[in-house]
């Protein structure tokens, strides 16, 4: 090997630098990302029916959806809720199913149906992955410009402009106007001339046409022959005839003389606003692989070159990729003074430049081969590869720290003789227990490859970074390293870390005495070690606290509100504009946008509720979490009858993609409907009496209130009409019919036909209604009709065909572990009735499952490496004794997150794993020191030990300095690696210590008496 080596080391230099090269390009070129790409496994179904009762919506509609959408290929879970007229139907996949296949699939079953549906039912559907959520959200504003002129601004002019920019896969467009063409009808003049509102919407659409005759050719050409009769402007319309005289004179009556004919914005029950003024929001939505940096900054571009008008102020109340480069920035931050620190603790030990020098480029190539091979999977720079190679700067040193070491060991033990010792042959012997070490680490993350969910998407991302990264730091440390040493370290580096080592030699002594000392009495010393780590470990184990995602400032957050239940949208209006004094005296808030009777993710809204997205000032300020409690509380007291709630959009996207946004959801079966709104009331009221519990939703959303018409058939029959006929008349002339169109410029306009303002605003006045009977008779709506207010119905909700109803709520101060145990306890603490179901979903499901698959890949992680040390050694001691070194390790990791106070979630469990590699990597160092084929013997033991004393201090040191900025979690975007960081650190500074003490007593203890008695009792050195 040492010839070949010396053969090829051109080559392997070569190599070395062509693979550096391309990672430095792919670099430059992979995409910026928040997350790494997950098909959800959810398909939308968005229904839409009109205007439509909620009951005979649901058995009209929605339910013979669900019954069809059931026979999708691979649905695991239907969930629906239905309005009045409109209804949301959630499918549920399994992970990893074909999403697009499914879609189609969805919208093929949906198209099969629809044929005996009501008629004018409509649908779409949609995947439920982030690009539903905006990357960019720009708010258009104008002291001069109205709504309509916004919109217009934003539709014509930026719509096309930036849906051109790379990476975009939509620009929506909400707020401000449509326009319309509004033609107001004179109810008297009507009815002086013997018209109806239907008269006059059969006139326009009649006299609105273009018709194609025929082709003539004359003289040369051809000709499309037409009958033009398009309408184009207010003149146009006025003079529409909509009655001519019968006696001989008489004249022709013209819409202009029976109607007022103007522009006007179209009918909405929506308001947007930005920082409180009227506003237009462009909401930008990225592609799943679009680097979100770069395509902000040429939105930006594109806006500068936009040249709108002076008087639109244009900002961005949202931008994704702010959070993206402070993440960015975070990791990059970690991993520069986390080598910095490793390089201190290299030149400490060893105090040779040439080693840090050697190590300080070996970094930056690995960590360019571990961008060429996220390239090569089609992966991106995201939270979690970023994270990844943060977590593996201080496991790739280790490996070269390792391999230096050993080399230096050898050049020291050559002072003296008069030829220096070959590195590449010292090399060899290391590579045994290099190769095995680096595998130890590798191991752990296979069981990620088996499972599913948030989790397996998330951590997946980071395990290919970590196994690419270790697996070139391997490579370069066999088989780069020595070729480098050989031909640059000198015997004056090994007199330097001569020196070094009388620093350590205090330390080796001390570690020698004391493991004299303790390999004299191994058994009872490891039983007491492990009695005190266990107990510490169950200690701290009853009092962590317990998550699902890690918590991270997003430097912004939703705010989620309900007014009343058909509450009219200017009061509505009125209480949100008390909200958003609230929001402009905060002083941490930069920005905010409202919507109202739409989200900003989609999904069914009414004219009641809505959301804010506030958006933070950056720099120095209080914690988001204080920022958003004070903005609840406010809220609360000063604006009565507003139900809010508060997330950051990152934990509100990633709940709504997978169903639940809520960390609390408590789901209610039952067939009773009364006793189901009974039960639903009981949960809500117990559950909000918790401490910490807040923002608790009964569940009981009411759709609305509704005018009830309900027709006499005796009277109308007397007055020549049917219900159908005076719903149709009712409806153009309260809600208006749009009669036509007419083309101006790029757009279509509608123009609708409907009475005045004054006639048709109040309950009161559609008693006074008259209707046409077909033979010219006239009645009044109040004389063959009983006109009533029916109070507001509630939204219907099922799940898997089975009516239920979610009681929803979230935590302030309080972990998910603890406050579901207290909430799980209030509900059965209530004893509802044996025909209620109780389930519980939400983010809590989600952390269940996670825990259960994280608890999956711990145990597969110990068995993985429980063979990978029985390979290397074929000693059951062995590795009895390390899987036990590493269970006992696990306990300080508990200790050390009760003690921080950080929660156990996701990443922590992924840093218990990441533990078990990483110690068991430390173990087989000390291992691989012990004679092989040989007794266990104390003496050896002692060798062992002091041997691998530096580089297991070593490395631990440089595992834990070059995590510790991840574990501060100082930056912005840096809290989703901080729970993993510390929980590694804490694995290790018990850890290490366990490896050079415990595992030599318990190795000790397990070979017998017999062993220790033919041994003269070890001597202090």
């Amino acid at each position: 090997m040492r010839e070949l080596m010396q053969r090829h080391s051109r080559s392997i230099w070569l190599s070395v630098f062509l693979v550096t090269l391309a990672g430095l390009v792919a670099a430059t070129r992979l995409p910026v990302t928040l997350f790494p790409h997950i098909d959800y496994p959810r398909v939308v179904v968005s229904i839409d029916a009109g205007e439509r009762d909620a009951t005979q919506m649901a058995a009209d509609i929605t339910r013979p959806a669900e019954i069809a959408l059931r026979e999708v290929p691979g649905v695991t879970q239907i969930r629906s809720t239905t309005s009045r007229g409109s209804a949301e139907v959630d499918l549920g996949f399994g992970w990893g199913d074909d999403m697009v296949a499914s879609t189609l699939a969805t919208q093929g079953v949906l198209a099969t149906i629809l044929p005996d549906l009501p008629a004018g039912t409509r649908f779409s559907v949609r995947r439920s992955d982030p690009t539903i959520f905006p990357v960019l959200g720009i708010s258009l504003t104008s002291d001069t410009l109205d709504g309509v002129a916004l919109q217009q601004l934003a539709q014509l002019r930026l719509r096309p402009l930036l849906s051109t920019v790379p990476g975009v896969a939509g620009v929506d467009v909400l707020g401000g106007a449509t326009p319309e063409m509004e033609v107001e009808v004179d109810p008297a003049r009507l009815q002086a001339l013997g018209l109806t509102v239907a008269d006059v919407s059969t006139a326009l659409g009649s006299a609105n046409s273009v018709a194609a005759v025929g082709r003539i050719e004359d003289r040369h050409r051809l000709y499309l022959a037409l009958v033009d009769d398009k309408l184009a402007t207010e003149a146009d319309i006025a003079a529409i005839p909509v009655k001519a005289g019968t006696t001989s004179g008489a004249g022709v009556a013209t819409l202009g003389q029976v109607a007022t004919i103007r522009r006007a914005p179209a009918p909405a029950w929506t308001r947007v606003t930005s920082n409180g003024t009227q506003a237009v929001l462009v909401n930008i939505r990225q592609t799943p692989t679009a680097d979100a940096v770069k395509l902000a900054r040429e939105v930006q571009a594109r806006l500068d070159g936009a040249h709108l008008p002076q008087s639109v102020k244009v900002s961005f109340f949202y931008d994704q990729s702010e959070l993206v480069v402070g993440a960015a920035d975070a990791v990059r931050d970690a991993i520069l003074l986390g080598a910095l620190l490793a390089g201190v603790v290299l030149f400490l030990f060893l105090r040779s430049w040439r080693l840090m020098v050697i190590t300080a480029t070996l970094l930056p190539a690995t960590l360019a081969a571990t961008c060429l091979a996220l390239a090569v999977a089609h992966m991106s720079f995201n939270m979690m590869t970023l994270g990844g190679m943060a977590a593996a700067v201080g496991l790739v040193v280790d490996d070269a720290v390792v391999m230096l070491e050993h080399l230096m060991r050898r050049l020291q033990e050559a002072e003296g003789e008069e030829t220096r010792p070959s590195m590449l042959a010292a090399a060899r012997e290391m590579a045994r227990p290099l190769f095995g070490s680096t595998m130890a680490t590798i191991v752990v993350f296979l069981p990620l490859a088996f499972i599913s969910g948030v989790t397996g998407g998330f951590f997946k991302a980071l395990a290919v970074t970590m196994v690419a990264a270790l697996g070139v730091s391997l490579l370069y440390a066999r088989y780069v390293l020595p070729l480098v040493a050989d031909r640059w370290l000198t015997l004056k580096d090994a007199e330097a870390a001569d020196k070094a080592e009388r620093m350590t030699s205090a330390v080796a002594n001390r570690y020698e005495r004391l493991g004299a000392w303790a390999l004299a009495r191994p058994a009872l010393l490891a039983a007491i070690v492990a009695v005190l780590l266990i107990a510490v470990g169950g200690f701290a184990w009853t009092r962590i606290q317990s998550g699902f995602m890690p918590a991270m400032d997003e430097g912004g957050f939703i705010l989620d509100y309900k007014a009343k239940s058909g509450a009219a949208l200017s009061d509505t209006d009125r209480l949100l504009r008390q909200v958003e004094t609230i929001i402009r005296q905060t002083p941490e808030v930069a920005s905010y946008s409202r919507r109202t009777g739409v989200q900003l993710g989609g999904g069914l809204t009414e004219a009641d509720e809505g959301d804010f997205f506030i958006r933070l000032k950056g720099g120095s300020r209080r914690p988001i979490d204080e920022v958003m409690s004070e903005i609840r509380g406010k809220v609360e007291n000063q604006v009565p009858g507003l139900e809010i709630e508060t997330a950051q959009l990152m934990e509100d996207l990633i709940g709504d993609l997978t169903a639940v946004p809520q960390p609390i959801e408590v789901k209610l079966f039952g067939d009773d409907d009364a006793e189901l709104v009974d039960s639903a009331k009981k949960v809500a009221d117990a559950i909000g009496k918790i401490d910490g519990v807040v923002e608790v939703v009964d569940g009981l959303r009411v759709a609305g209130d509704a005018i009830d018409i309900h027709v006499d058939r005796s009277a109308a029959a007397m007055a020549g009409l049917d219900p159908d006929a005076v719903a149709k008349q009712v409806e153009a002339q309260v809600g208006g019919t749009v009669a036509t169109s007419i083309l101006s410029g790029e757009q279509v306009i509608d123009v609708r036909v409907r009475l005045p303002q004054d006639l048709r605003s109040r309950t009161d006045a559609l008693g006074a209604l008259l209707l046409r009977a077909p033979d010219g008779r006239t009645a009044s709506l109040g004389s063959i009709a009983k006109i009533s207010i029916a109070a507001g119905q509630r939204q219907i909700t099922r799940e898997d065909l089975a009516p239920f109803i979610p009681v929803t709520a979230r935590l302030e101060g309080k972990d998910l572990g603890t406050g579901m145990k207290e909430v799980r306890a209030a509900v059965d603490g209530l004893h509802l009735p044996a025909t209620i179901r109780v389930d519980y979903g939400g983010l809590y499901a989600q952390q269940r499952q996670s825990f259960s698959d994280l608890t999956t890949v711990f145990v597969a992680a110990l068995l993985l490496s429980a063979l990978l040390l029985t390979l290397l050694f074929e000693r059951w001691a062995f590795t009895i004794a390390v899987l036990a070194t590493v269970l006992l390790s696990i306990t300080a990791v508990f200790f050390g997150l009760w003690l921080t106070g950080t929660e156990l979630d996701i990443s922590a469990m992924m840093g218990l794993t990441m533990v078990v590699g990483m110690l068991t990597e430390l173990a087989i160092f000390f291992l691989a020191e012990l004679p092989p084929d040989a007794p266990v013997t104390a003496a050896s033991l002692l060798e062992a030990g002091r041997a691998r004393l530096r580089p297991i201090l070593m490395s631990a040191l440089i595992a834990i300095l070059t995590l510790l900025p991840l574990a501060l979690g100082i930056s912005r975007g840096a809290g989703l690696q901080t729970p993993l960081a510390t929980a590694i650190i804490a694995g290790l500074v018990i850890g290490a210590p366990l490896v050079l003490c415990f595992l030599p007593m318990l190795l000790l203890a397990m070979a017998g008496r017999r062993d220790r008695a033919g041994e003269p009792a070890p001597q202090p050195a």
